[in-house]
């Protein structure tokens, strides 16, 4: 699947067969972001989980827990917009 794939899917009622990684990710996208957070708090445990956990808690306007979790991903700070940020965590899990 490419990011265009990946797009088209939002537009589904429910979640193409995903990574968990992606999954969380979709669920964003479609406006669930405590099913995302969920994942990325719960199910997700690892590094790359720690990313998405980072940047949910930016979306969510809490910086300083963002900061704790781009630590524990052992990311820089994002510093582009969300969406930039949305698409490269896509674009990410998509090559992985």
């Amino acid at each position: 699947m490419n990011f265009e794939e990946f797009s088209a899917t939002l537009s589904a009622e429910a979640a193409p067969a995903l990574s968990q990684h992606l999954e969380a990710l979709w669920w964003d996208a479609k406006g669930d972001w405590d099913k995302a957070h969920h994942l990325a708090d719960r199910v997700i445990q690892d590094r790359d989980g720690d990313w998405i956990h980072a940047y949910l808690h930016r979306k969510e306007g809490d910086s300083f827990n963002a900061g704790y979790w781009y630590n524990r991903a052992a990311k820089p700070r994002f510093q582009g917009s969300l969406e930039d940020e949305w698409e490269e965590l896509v674009r990410y899990f998509l090559e992985k």
